[in-house]
């Protein structure tokens, strides 16, 4: 009986002891899973420090009277050019409103030809004039109002005059030759004449612009634009 008693009080002991290991084993956190809950975190927190802020824009308005230096990167001619031709240039300086850069050097800057008269004979010179109309910088296309450039071919009035000199010098010796003082000033007057028909006949200079002339002009109205003043 007393064995009997033992081995009852031995059983219920074990099983005892079963169950509290069993409940332990399910109420033990899973260290896998708080692993990878950490892992998942972790990126997550890294990418939102290095995500890059937006960019800021301002605008500023480039007042009237601004210079606008170019460089043409077409070529212009008054014996070839047409009117309302497209011609392109580029800014060869920055420019700047209050020591802020607002348009870069380098900014594409286009147009057309308003005037492209050929030369003429002795009256008419020839001469160009080009209208710029748009300018890009910072990704963005303006439209802008600008003075005329134009160039005027030199005049040849001196040029002519010693033309028509050298005729009726010409005439007045070979008049002399023949004929004395009377032979002389009929020869001047013919001499003359003949002088005066080489001009009429000559035209004078073209208007050639090429590709990497300097252009100079300036806005006739105030041009507004977006500067990009942050990261």
């Amino acid at each position: 009986m007393k064995r009997l008693l033992i081995l009852a009080l031995g059983v219920a002991l074990t099983a005892a002891a079963c169950g509290t290991s069993a409940s332990d084993s399910d109420v033990s956190p899973n260290p896998s899973a708080g692993a990878t809950a950490g892992a998942s975190a972790t990126p997550q927190t890294s990418a939102a420090k290095t995500t890059p802020a937006s960019p800021v824009y301002r605008e500023v308005t480039i007042p009237a009277g601004t210079s606008l230096p170019l460089r043409l990167t077409t070529a212009v001619a008054s014996d070839t050019s047409r009117v309302e031709d497209s011609i392109s240039a580029e800014l060869t300086n920055p420019v700047t409103i209050d020591g802020r850069e607002v348009l870069p050097a380098g900014a594409k800057v286009t147009g057309v030809v308003a005037t492209a008269d050929g030369a003429g004979r002795v009256k008419g010179r020839a001469q160009v004039a080009l209208l710029f109309t748009s300018v890009s910088g910072g990704g963005q296309r303006y439209d802008i109002n600008t003075e005329l450039f134009s160039r005027q071919a030199s005049a040849t009035k001196g040029e002519d005059a010693t033309k028509i000199g050298i005729g009726a010098g010409a005439g007045a010796a070979i008049g002399a030759i023949l004929g004395g003082k009377k032979g002389a000033a009929e020869g001047a007057a013919v001499g003359g004449g003949a002088g005066t028909g080489v001009v009429l006949a000559t035209k004078g200079d073209e208007v050639r612009l090429a590709s990497g002339a300097d252009v100079t002009t300036r806005l006739t109205a105030p041009l507004t634009v977006r500067v990009r003043v942050t990261n």
